[in-house]
Parts: C-alpha cells; structure tokens; sequence
C-alpha cells in the first residue's frame, strides 16, 4: 500500500499514533489535531491553511457536512480567469490551484479500524469498499474523508458500469483504474477501416489497456487473437474481469509488461496519456505522462512490432497543442524520426461535459480540443 508510515497526534494528554494510509502518496502530516462537531468550518479552515490536519472523533456526517464547508472556501479562492495569461501559464496556474484544493481537502482525517471500519457516530459500512481497494489490514488505520469519498465513488462506478454502445455491453472500472468516460475515441477505434491484410486470425496489440476497453472493441470487429498490456496490476486485474464479463477471455491475452509484448502484430492500437504533465496520483497516469513519455516509447517501438503491411493507430487528443504544451511540429517529428509515415488522420470533438464550461479557465483549449486516430505504418 502506497503512503505507508505512521501518524501521531495527542489526544487529551496521551500520545496516540496510527498507521497511515494515503492511496495518493501523501506523506503523514506532522501536526493533528483531534476535532470534533463543535469545530467551525472558519477555525477549520484557519488551522488546515495553516498546515494542521483534523482528526475527526465527532458524527461521521458532520465531518462530510465540514468537508463540504472547507470545499466551498477553497473555491471562493480559486484561481480567477486571466486573459493576459498564455494558454501554458493558465495551465500551470490551473494545476497548481488543483494540487493546493486537494491538498487541503486532504487535511480533514478520519479513524479505521483494521477491519476497515469507520469508529464514528452515523458512519457507513464501507469495509467491502475499502478491503476491494486497499485490501486486509491488520492494524488500526488513519486516511483522508476525501479520499475515502472518491473510494467510494469508484466503487459505485464499479458496479454500475458505463455502458458504450460499440460494445454492446458495459466496462465496469476498478478502483484505481481510469474510467472510459470520454468514449469518442472508441467510436474512432470502432468505425476506422481495417488494413486490407488483415483477417480474423490476424494478430492484435493493446498498449496500455486500462480497463481493457480497446481491446474490447477489437474483439467485437472480429479479432481472434489480441495481446493487451498495462504495467499496473489493478489494470491487468479489472481487463480480466472485464473480458470475462463480456465473454471475449479467451480471445484476449493480457500481459503485464511496459509498452509491448513479444512479438509481432498487423495491427497495434495505444491510447496514451495526452497531457505532459506531472500526474498528483495514480490515476491521473492515464491522463498526465511527463515529458510525453509513453507516447515516444509507443512511436519509437511500433516499427519493430508491426507486421510488413501492420498498422500502428495512434488515438491522441490534441489539448496540449492547444496549451502549449507540445506542438503539432514536435509530434510529427517525432512520428518521422521513428521510422513511421502517416497513413491517414480521422477526428472527432470531445462531448464531455467540460467542453461547454465557459467558468473554466482552461475552456479556450477544451472548446478547441480534437481527438484523432493517426494511421501510421513503417516507412
């Protein structure tokens, strides 16, 4: 478990101390203080900015209720919309009032027992919650209201699923694994034409499957044979499921490896993250990929995996053209230096939610955003 040490905090006159658990990272913090219901969300909010963690000992919902309280100040504050300011510097401005907003919300702390669960009045029952993503314990436990809040949430996504009609079924997201809410780039995946050469025997990479979600989508246009890969262990476990569930197991072998498997394939499909950016968690690696990483390992080794007619099909959004962040001249280059030519360019606009949020500073980039799938091949 990530974020493993021990936090410490007085208590009526006696010093107390508990393991730590923080799915973020988050070091233990050094001062807490025990609160209770009579804590006002102004003094918390004093303490917290000042770098003191709460401790809850009061009403389980009432600590939700201050939860909210804290998030409502926070946003009072939160970065105001900049005109002078470049699409980059509104990006970082962005990020870095995200990062302080989480940071804050994660000083609100309450108590686990080993078995996962909560000692406060009103309480939920989230041991199932709890031990399916963070597993047994043996020991007595301290985490953030907040994290548990988004465990929670994940949890519920797991069990409802989201249903993506290319399928005709519903990928069900583990906790941990980044959810396939953006589905456009399934449509590209599901309607681009397949390479002339390639038949139901063909062979068929999935780079970075995730919840398993392209490959889904390949198994469903008739391949027999997909090898799909991630380096995370919870991914390779909720795309077993996944498969499972949608009866396409034995069509899919998953293998736990960076990039690409042994071997070669007629077609190669990767979703990388599209931001180059630093992530702040686990799940934000989906998204965020610093210094454009896996997008240049992909590029880099797709010649040496691909078939002599195989194509390579790259689905990448173009948010960070938009926030400078890298440039069209750089990718294409990039494609160029590792031996590849460009077959064909398909896009589509995003329809999440976000792009019609003009409160957001980052809506000029989200209103212009395009996710394309690049045809690429061996030159």
């Amino acid at each position: 478990m990530s974020g493993y040490s021990v936090i410490s905090w007085n208590e009526a006159g006696i010093e107390r101390s508990a393991r730590w658990y923080s799915e973020k990272g988050m070091p233990a913090p050094r001062l807490v203080r025990v609160i209770n219901d009579r804590m006002t969300a102004d003094a918390a909010y004093r303490l917290v900015c000042e770098g003191t963690a709460l401790l809850w000992k009061g009403d389980f919902q009432n600590a939700r209720q201050l939860l909210q309280a804290l998030a409502r100040r926070i946003d009072k504050k939160r970065l105001a919309h900049k005109t002078t300011s470049s699409p980059t510097e509104l990006f970082h401005q962005y990020r870095q009032a995200q990062s302080q907003r989480a940071h804050i919300l994660g000083c609100l702390l309450i108590p686990f027992n080993a078995d996962h669960s909560i000692p406060l009045r009103r309480a939920p029952d989230v041991r199932l919650q709890c031990l399916e993503a963070y597993g047994p314990r043996t020991e007595d436990y301290i985490a953030s209201l907040c994290e548990l809040q988004g465990l929670i949430g994940a949890f519920e996504w797991r069990k409802k699923g989201i249903a993506l009609p290319a399928l005709g079924g519903r990928i069900h997201p583990h906790y941990g694994v980044f959810a396939p809410i953006r589905s456009e780039y399934v449509d590209l995946v599901m309607k681009t034409p397949l390479p002339r050469q390639v038949t139901a025997q063909s062979v068929a990479f999935d780079i970075g499957t995730g919840t398993g979600i392209l490959a889904a989508v390949l198994a469903r246009r008739g391949f027999q044979h997909i090898v799909a890969t991630d380096l995370d262990a919870r991914a390779i476990n909720c795309a077993h499921e996944n498969f499972t569930h949608l009866g396409i197991a034995t069509q899919v072998d998953l293998v736990q490896t960076n990039l690409f498997p042994e071997g070669q394939a007629s077609l190669i499909v990767c979703n990388p993250p599209w931001i180059p950016a630093r992530p702040s968690s686990s799940l934000e690696h989906a998204i965020f990929d610093p210094g454009s990483r896996m997008l240049w390992g992909f590029l880099h080794g797709l010649s040496l995996h691909l078939t002599s007619e195989g194509e390579g099909w790259l689905i990448l959004s173009d948010f960070a053209e938009h926030l400078g962040l890298r440039t069209r001249a750089e990718l294409l280059a990039a494609i160029d230096a590792a031996g590849l030519r460009v077959l064909s360019k398909s896009d589509v606009k995003p329809y999440h939610k976000r792009v019609a949020d003009t409160s957001d500073p980052l809506h000029a980039a989200r209103a212009a955003e395009l996710t394309s799938l690049w045809r690429l091949a061996a030159k």
